[in-house]
C-alpha cells in the first residue's frame, strides 16, 4: 500500500511548490525567504514564470494588475456576481457565478493575444521579419478567427480605452 500512495505522491509533485511537514518551498525558494522580501506581483512572476521578475517587469506587472481591477457593472461576471449576490447567493455561488462567464467572448483576449504572439514569434523564428509577421498573422487572425485584434481595444471604451496610454507610456 505504501509503494501505492508513493505513486500517488509523486503523480502531486511539481516544480512549483514542495511542501512537506514544516517546510514549503516555491520554486524552490523558502516560503519564510520570500515573506516581506517580495511583493504580491513578484509573487505571482515567480510562481508562473519561474524566476523573480526585474524591477521593471515587476512594476509593469503592479500596473497592469491596478488597471485590471473592476471597472463597473458593465462587464458581465461583474453584473451576473452582483445580481447573484442580490438575490440571496453567499459569496462562493456569487463568485462562481461570476467565473463561469469568462470564455472566448467574455475575459478571453489575454489568452487569444498570447496564442496571436506565438503566432507571430514561430514566423519570426522561421526567418519573417517581425513586421511582416505581425502584418501577416494579424490578417490570418482576422480572417480565420475573428476581425477584432484581441487585447486591442475595449467594446465600452471608445475610442481609447483610458488605461492604454497610461500602460503603454510605463512600457517605454
Amino acid at each position: 500500500m505504501s509503494g501505492e500512495r508513493n505513486d500517488v505522491s509523486d503523480w502531486w509533485t511539481t516544480s512549483i511548490i514542495d511542501m512537506v511537514p514544516g517546510q514549503i518551498r516555491m520554486r524552490g525558494r523558502p516560503i519564510e525567504e520570500l515573506i516581506g522580501q517580495v511583493t504580491f506581483p513578484q509573487m505571482i512572476w515567480l510562481m508562473t514564470r519561474g524566476d523573480l521578475p526585474s524591477d521593471a517587469e515587476a512594476k509593469l506587472l503592479e500596473c497592469a494588475l491596478v488597471a485590471a481591477v473592476d471597472h463597473g457593472p458593465q462587464a458581465p461576471s461583474i453584473a451576473v456576481a452582483r445580481m447573484a449576490v442580490t438575490c440571496g447567493l453567499g459569496l462562493n455561488g456569487a463568485m462562481a457565478s461570476a467565473v463561469n462567464l469568462l470564455d472566448d467572448v467574455h475575459g478571453g483576449a489575454g489568452e487569444q493575444a498570447v496564442e496571436l504572439y506565438h503566432w507571430i514569434a514561430d514566423a519570426v523564428d522561421g526567418g519573417t521579419p517581425l513586421d511582416t509577421a505581425a502584418g501577416e498573422m494579424i490578417d490570418t487572425w482576422q480572417r480565420e478567427r475573428s476581425r477584432f485584434i484581441p487585447g486591442f481595444g475595449h467594446r465600452f471604451h471608445k475610442p481609447e480605452d483610458p488605461r492604454a496610454p497610461r500602460l503603454l507610456g510605463l512600457v517605454d
